[in-house]
């Protein structure tokens, strides 16, 4: 999370968070091997900034806010906040916000709805760090709903 392409990535979109796995693992001591970053912007916007600052980019799934940045060797998933407009409990349709712990929301499991700015501070919007500390995998909202 520290890698110069990484750096790169994050400076080059500006208000960015690392999310999901890449903080959990790290807030762990275990290894981090893929870094998704979360942005609230538009997937067009990431992808000028982007470009701007000479990263590579690919159109990964546009619709659901997705772009992949190339530094390096390094590819780094980058979507934008969402909430969910409509969803049959597995694909959503989304709008976009910039609201945080709405994307948040819309996680599968507090531990995964973790975010981390570049200098290492930690935004919890779901209790997923407690979770963490007392080694719980819990739902965000209903695990009933969640599941069915």
């Amino acid at each position: 999370m520290t890698a110069p392409e990484t750096v790169a990535v994050m400076n080059a979109l500006g208000e960015a968070r690392f999310v999901g796995g890449a903080v959990r693992n790290a807030l762990l001591g275990a290894a981090v091997v893929d870094i998704d970053i979360a942005v609230p912007m538009t997937p067009q916007d990431s992808l000028a900034r982007l470009k701007a600052k000479g990263i590579r980019t690919v159109e990964t799934g546009l619709d659901h806010g997705t772009i992949t940045a190339i530094a390096g060797t390094h590819a780094f998933e980058i979507t934008s906040l969402r909430r969910d407009v409509e969803t049959d409990g597995r694909h959503a349709k989304v709008t976009f916000t910039d609201d945080w712990a709405l994307d948040a929301a819309r996680r599968d499991f507090t531990i995964n709805a973790l975010y981390a700015s570049l200098d290492g501070e930690i935004f919890d919007y779901a209790g997923g760090v407690e979770d963490l500390k007392a080694g719980r995998v819990r739902f965000m909202g209903d695990a009933r709903i969640r599941i069915a």
